[in-house]
């Protein structure tokens, strides 16, 4: 189930992306206004509805005033041997 939306990691991942938005005391709301989205956009990836690309991902951290580097490391995602 590593490929899976709902696998640990996933949701791990996701966890730290809402944390980092909560630590920038932004809403949904208006994470989704930065990127020009409407917030079900924001809500439907925070609760795992809908999957990230890498690309989405860099948008939103650069949203976020966050570096992939130091969000990935803070993030502390165990990954998984196998897809």
């Amino acid at each position: 189930m590593a490929g899976s939306v709902h696998s640990d990691a996933y949701r791990s991942f996701l966890k730290a992306l809402v944390a980092l938005r909560n630590d920038r005391e932004l809403s949904q709301a208006e994470l989704a206004a930065r990127l020009g989205k409407p917030p079900s956009f924001v809500g439907k990836y925070e609760l795992g509805e809908r999957r990230l690309d890498v690309i989405e991902l860099m948008v939103i951290l650069s949203a976020l005033e966050a570096d992939f580097g130091t969000f990935w490391a803070e993030a502390r995602v165990a990954l998984p041997d196998r897809l």
